[in-house]
């Protein structure tokens, strides 16, 4: 396996960054790196970093688990809901979007507006926030339905999440994380709406105990059933991993027991990671081969930075000579491939470049022009 960082980004205000743990050879998404999460409305475009502290956190708890809420649409309709080409939503406040307009003279502005700052990335919500969740998830939705797009939203709040690196965090456990999605689900309006369900989730579950995994896996389930009863067209995807990490038939089962077959509309592949798309796309359609249907399930790839590939083994942190992949829509054209997202946002440093969940401009500018 290549030794790449694990998949997630860091957290904060605005953005996602890389962060991987010393010794973690075996991580291989990029994961974010700290609990906090926007505390205001609207939501900025991806969460930012502020570094915490690395100390280990509990595994997953696994306490009694609140009723599993009643199934949605079936299956066909869920299949309608894919949204048309084009018609993702730019969330209006970013970190790079405020570079830009603070920046108007800069040399590297033009490349970093069009190429960057133009570009619909999807929203996350990174902190257990029983109370707030609904009313931030609709400011987006709401917004994105008045302009006739489809946001695109990263819950990332299940209980021991990062195994107690440096994205630890979450929910206190599996009944407070069920309520805590069943709030944020409250939010999803009734249009259409893609969610990227808990990156890492499945792919970085090893570390918890059977029993724990067992349970963090039903809690899941109750999570796209509950996001899918809020709303029918929503799309849900579960955690795929990448290309680059678990064999397929490995990934296919433990989603499998995720519930995805019957609770999710596919899987999602390389969040903030760099491998290629066709890569992907073909790791993606053996995963699904392998979970064994139903035929409707798809799968969506975050191409924000993987233009020139994955960088050498160990190289995770900004790493040098990646650039810009393939623009977000949903006309890929691929079979079973239901969309090219950013999930990452490209220019929020991974740490190294710049501090961990910050947009810096020299990092944009040359994904820019990778």
């Amino acid at each position: 396996m290549a030794a790449v960082a694990s998949a997630v980004v860091a957290v904060g205000t605005a953005a996602g960054v890389i962060s991987a743990v010393a010794g973690e050879e075996d991580r291989t998404t990029a994961r974010p790196d700290t609990t906090a999460s926007p505390t205001v409305v609207p939501l900025p475009a991806v969460p930012s970093a502020t570094a915490a502290p690395r100390t280990p956190s509990a595994p997953a708890s696994t306490a009694s688990p609140a009723p599993r809420p009643s199934k949605a649409a079936p299956p066909a309709s869920r299949g309608a809901a894919v949204p048309p080409a084009g018609r993702l939503y730019r969330h209006p406040e970013s970190q790079v979007l405020d570079w830009v307009a603070a920046h108007r003279g800069d040399p590297r502005r033009p490349l970093i507006e069009t190429r960057i700052a133009a570009q619909p990335a999807a929203v996350w919500f990174a902190a257990y926030n029983p109370g707030a969740v609904t009313g931030q998830v609709r400011s987006v939705t709401a917004a994105a339905a008045r302009a006739g797009r489809t946001p695109v939203l990263v819950p990332y709040a299940i209980p021991g999440r990062d195994c107690g690196g440096a994205s630890q965090g979450g929910a206190p456990g599996l009944a407070a994380y069920d309520a805590w999605i069943r709030e944020f689900a409250k939010g999803l309006g009734s249009g259409p709406v893609i969610v990227i369900l808990e990156p890492d989730s499945v792919a970085l579950a090893d570390c918890l105990s059977a029993g724990d995994r067992q349970a963090r896996y039903a809690s899941l389930a109750r999570a796209g059933d509950a996001l899918h009863a809020a709303n029918p067209k929503t799309r849900v995807y579960f955690d795929g991993g990448h290309s680059g990490w678990h064999a397929a038939s490995k990934q296919a089962a433990a989603l499998r027991a995720a519930g995805a077959a019957s609770s999710s509309d596919g899987i999602f592949t390389n969040v903030s990671n760099f491998h290629r798309t066709a890569d992907e796309a073909a790791y993606a359609r053996r995963v699904l081969a392998e979970l064994g249907g139903p035929a409707r399930l798809g799968a969506v790839i975050d191409t924000s930075r993987n233009g020139n590939g994955a960088p050498k083994a160990g190289e995770w942190c900004d790493p040098a000579g990646r650039a810009l992949g393939r623009a977000p829509t949903t006309a890929t054209g691929e079979s079973r491939i239901d969309a090219y997202l950013w999930v990452k946002l490209p220019g929020e440093s991974d740490g190294c470049k710049g501090a961990a969940g910050s947009f810096t401009p020299d990092y944009a500018y040359q994904l820019a022009t990778g």
